[in-house]
């Protein structure tokens, strides 16, 4: 990623794509651009009045008209002042307002992307790019592009300038200009590895974090504690080493500046004096030329570390890119949309795979009748869950159709498709906040007297009623405050409030205790009779009333029936039940 990566400040199609973004805002880039000129023009002008006031007004001892250049002195200070004040603050607006937007694209686009997108991308790496490497590129405006632009044009000025006052002892000060052009290039190239170094192990640390922390139950579950904590030092210890880097070219870099610097004022003084005593300048210029050094110096300080976080703006800009020019979102969103759906379900030779040439489902055709339920069964990894990630297209297939109500799910609209199938999972999801928003999923068009309705239907109502603050009781991050069970019996309020016609299951009463299994499996009884369903379960108890009843054994379906048939006809269901009746259900599911 290094060379090809660095050398992106010279990739101009990458930069246009950057400005693009502040098209929208384009009358502040021109206003910024012509602030820069105007204030470029102004830079010399008060080293200018200096040399007037010296020679004009001090040395013939003109106290009025020294009175007025002063006063016309303050008067360029404070509007410069005030230009360059409204200069930065536009800059910094326009890079923020730019971020703004661009953080909105790349997060809209995380929301679309299909799921196996998350499949092979860390959540840490899309949290750095979507903080970390987007205020990376409000640096492009703020401190990139737009003030380099400004530096160049001030130091143009300041030296056009010098030599139209004294081109002899411009030349004389600019002697060490070779030196600090050096200086910078290889301040530049130190600094710009370093960052890159500094980025990279930004995007790991925050994987890193992120990973353990959701996964800190096992971590401590398994006593990992210290050898993770090994890795984490490791992946400190390289974003340390590569600030270090850096900082140590700051040190070396700056006061070798200051050293360049002092030799041009001694390189001045020395020779100005001179002059002087031989009456080529006057004392006014030398005065005016200490200024002039010291304002063109100032911009050559900041100018490599401005080119620095215009480069690594950029780098960061790129990976931002890469978010946003992913083709792995859906394709073919449709564009039918159903007010109702009887809930008709039929898969014809579907195939599906999550990676290439590793088929997870072979050939799978059922037919499930509106209103009916269909109980999916197998040991793990035998594709049960695949099934309803292709109904509801979170993943696409590869072969085969899928129709409900006789049409083609591709042909739906993918929003309006997904809601009229209600999904409750084995592993429950809750968003920080309280039991109301996780129910409603922060739907402010659900009145709170319609969530109640569906928890006394679940028999949940005086669970919920019972927590501290009832339905305002605030869950925490991912639901930490409620057991497993009652994460559970939440989701099952949440699938069902939106009244689905499709219903799916998926081993969705594995972790919840025999006492809330109960209410659940009565309501569970009452919410799919009329509705079409399809049941994943670790228990077998829960789809022994289905309709129909399929067995899944890698990829393919071996047995389909009622539960009295594939009972009696002794095949692979018949030992799993009989598995389950000797108390070994955990073994064969």
């Amino acid at each position: 990623m290094a060379d090809n990566t660095i050398k992106k400040i010279f990739d101009t199609h990458l930069l246009r794509r950057i400005l693009s973004f502040a098209k929208p805002y384009k009358s502040t880039l021109y206003f910024a651009v012509a602030m820069s000129i105007i204030l470029a023009a102004l830079t010399p002008l008060r080293p200018y009045l200096i040399q007037l006031s010296v020679d004009k007004y001090i040395n013939h001892n003109l106290l009025q008209g020294l009175i007025w250049i002063s006063v016309f002195h303050f008067g360029v200070l404070v509007v410069e002042s005030l230009l360059r004040f409204w200069f930065m603050y536009r800059i910094n607006w326009l890079g923020q307002t730019v971020v703004n937007d661009l953080r909105k694209s790349v997060f809209r686009k995380i929301v679309f992307q299909n799921i196996s997108y998350y499949d092979k991308t860390a959540i840490g790496t899309l949290t750095t790019r979507t903080i970390n490497d987007i205020e990376a590129v409000n640096d492009v405006f703020s401190e990139g592009i737009i003030s380099i632009v400004a530096d160049v044009l001030t130091i143009i000025a300041i030296i056009i300038v010098m030599f139209v006052t004294d081109w002899k002892l411009t030349l004389i000060c600019l002697t060490t200009f070779p030196f600090i052009v050096v200086a910078t290039y290889f301040f530049k190239e130190s600094v710009n590895k370093s960052f890159q170094r500094v980025r990279n192990a930004v995007a790991a640390l925050n994987a890193f974090t992120q990973e353990h922390i959701t996964g800190m139950y096992l971590v401590q579950a398994f006593a990992a504690e210290e050898r993770e904590m090994k890795k984490f030092k490791e992946i400190n210890k390289e974003h340390r080493t590569a600030n270090i880097k850096a900082i140590f070219a700051y040190s070396v870099f700056f006061p070798v500046v200051e050293i360049i610097l002092a030799v041009s004022m001694g390189l001045l003084v020395w020779w100005g004096a001179y002059r002087m005593l031989h009456y080529e300048v006057t004392a006014g210029i030398v005065i005016a030329f200490v200024m002039y050094l010291n304002l063109l110096f100032r911009p050559l300080r900041m100018l490599a570390d401005k080119f620095n976080v215009l480069q690594m703006g950029m780098i960061a800009g790129e990976r931002v890119f890469t978010v946003l020019d992913s083709e792995e979102y859906m394709k073919e969103k449709g564009n039918f949309s159903a007010n109702e759906m009887e809930g008709a379900v039929e898969f014809k030779n579907v195939h599906f795979s999550y990676k290439k040439d590793v088929p997870v489902l072979k050939g799978i055709s059922f037919k499930l009748e509106p209103g009916k339920t269909l109980a999916v069964v197998g040991h793990t990894g035998a594709g049960k869950t695949s099934i309803i990630n292709i109904l509801n297209r979170l993943y696409e297939i590869e072969d085969g159709e899928i129709l409900i109500d006789g049409r083609d799910v591709r042909e739906y609209d993918v929003d309006n498709l997904r809601s009229h199938i209600g999904i409750v999972l084995q592993d429950v999801f809750l968003f920080s906040g309280t039991v109301c928003d996780n129910i409603t999923l922060r739907n402010k068009e659900i009145p709170r007297e319609r969530v109640e309705e569906v928890t006394k239907m679940l028999g949940i109502h005086d669970f919920i009623m019972s927590l501290p603050g009832d339905y305002d009781f605030d869950v925490m991050e991912r639901g930490n405050t409620l057991s497993q069970g009652q994460r559970q019996l939440l989701s099952f309020a949440r699938a069902l409030l939106y009244n689905p016609s499709i219903l799916i299951l998926d081993e969705a009463t594995s972790s919840v205790d025999s006492e809330s299994e109960q209410l659940i499996q009565r309501a569970i009884d009452t919410l799919i009779k009329g509705r079409t369903s399809i049941v994943i379960a670790h228990r077998l108890s829960t789809i022994r009333k289905a309709d129909q009843i399929i067995v899944m054994e890698r990829g393919e379906i071996i047995e389909r029936g009622t539960h009295q048939s594939l009972i009696a006809a002794q095949g692979h269901y018949y030992k799993l039940y009989t598995a389950v009746e000797k108390g070994e259900e955990e073994k064969m599911l």
